[in-house]
């Protein structure tokens, strides 16, 4: 998912090269789900996103002969009819963005975010779940990371706090959209109050993975979300959609905690050590110095 407009960030953070090569984080995760056997790649964009990128991607995966496609987020799509959307300029956030992919996949899949990296032993689970016939109409997959290692050093970020069972399977996903640390531990605030939260709890960081029947579910809560007369900033997110299937006994959800380290770009100044952290990992021989060539 590449079509948030990274407001945290100061512009479009999807597309803005990391190393020298000046390869975005997406060209990392999709080296990663190659390299594990993922054969298609669908890319949602926003109409912000220059054609260029769009370009240098259609042109890496013609070379390597990758089935890809991209689509745009765009407002107006799977509105119901006659639905009057006022002066709404914002997207409606991951659970719409995808939405707009459905008529492009026929199979179970993995949803990631543009804009976060996710390692390459969580590519390799994610295969291995698929393989293992573990999603299917009544049954999905997250991986989760532990709280501690999706925090920023520059500010609060929005992660899906998780809640599960002795098997495996998640009971509640709960949206915080400021979690911050300080002294050494992790809060969120909600309005006036914070809280705290332990640093090794799991957080879903939108690494989903979905059998096709989700896209249903997807058009039937968004038609929910609007009748509520969202406002105008509102976001229609996944990890809600997870949860009212989770309570109306609709679909099981297993979770697993991620072998990868995560990193991510939430805002400017966390990509000098993104950046760092990568080529660490090209000296390591993980990546080559030059993804596609």
């Amino acid at each position: 998912m590449a079509g948030g407009l990274g407001s945290r960030y100061k512009g479009l953070k999807q597309i803005d090269g990391i190393t020298d090569n000046n390869s975005p984080i997406l060209e990392y995760s999709m080296y990663d789900a190659l390299e594990a056997g993922f054969d298609k790649v669908v890319v949602i964009l926003n109409k912000k996103i220059p054609t260029s990128f769009i370009d240098r991607l259609e042109k890496i995966s013609k070379d390597k002969n990758i089935d890809f496609h991209w689509i745009f987020q765009d407002i107006d799509d799977h509105l119901p009819e006659n639905y009057n959307r006022g002066n709404r300029e914002k997207p409606w956030g991951t659970g719409h963005a995808l939405l707009c992919v459905k008529d492009l996949v026929n199979n179970a899949f993995v949803v990631i975010n543009a804009d976060d990296f996710y390692g390459k032993e969580i590519y390799k689970n994610a295969a291995k779940i698929i393989n293992n016939g573990q999603i299917n109409t009544d049954q999905y997959g997250i991986i989760a990371y532990p709280l501690h290692a999706t925090l920023s050093d520059n500010g609060s970020v929005s992660r899906g706090i998780c809640k599960y069972n002795d098997n495996d399977y998640l009971e509640k996903v709960t949206e915080r959209t400021q979690i911050f640390k300080e002294n050494g531990k992790a809060y969120f605030k909600e309005e006036d109050e914070i809280e705290e939260v332990a640093l090794d709890t799991l957080v879903s960081m939108n690494y989903s993975i979905f059998h096709p029947s989700i896209f249903e579910h997807l058009q039937f809560y968004f038609e929910q979300f609007l009748n509520e007369n969202p406002h105008e900033k509102a976001e229609y997110l996944i990890p809600n959609v997870i949860q009212k299937l989770i309570e109306g006994q609709k679909a099981k959800v297993l979770i697993k905690e991620s072998p990868s380290e995560w990193m991510g770009v939430t805002y400017a100044e966390d990509k000098a050590l993104l950046k760092t952290f990568i080529e660490e990992k090209i000296k390591a021989g993980d990546y080559p110095k030059d993804l596609w060539n």
